[in-house]
């Protein structure tokens, strides 16, 4: 199936820290998104944010903090994403997740010999 026109995009904003059943829980979300049918998710590590402890975390050598922020994104029409949402409610405990309505336009490269 190809998506393209109106859809809603979730961005679930975590530490890197986080986890489910000991492990990491984008990992989790990534499976169960996987699962659910969803045409696909990319995880993105960030370098440097601050969340509602209003800590900030960072990369620098010289900062020994750790649980960088991490947030995973996924697009799929909106009846999809919002049926997802369940999901989310059982996996985080210390979030945000946001949706966004965009446009979706679905590329599919031409294979070049």
């Amino acid at each position: 199936m190809h998506l393209t026109g109106n859809a809603l995009r979730i961005l679930i904003f975590l530490g890197e820290d986080d986890t489910w059943h000991h492990k990491p829980l984008h990992h989790e979300i990534v499976k169960r998104a996987r699962e659910a049918g969803l045409p696909g998710a990319t995880v993105l590590h960030g370098c440097e944010g601050f969340g509602t402890t209003a800590l900030i975390h960072t990369d620098e050598i010289s900062s020994l903090t750790e649980d960088l922020p991490v947030v995973v994104i996924i697009v799929d029409a909106e009846d999809k994403v919002r049926a997802f949402l369940a999901e989310l409610d059982e996996l985080i405990t210390d979030g945000t997740v946001r949706l966004d309505e965009v446009e979706a336009v679905r590329y599919e490269g031409v294979r070049r010999a």
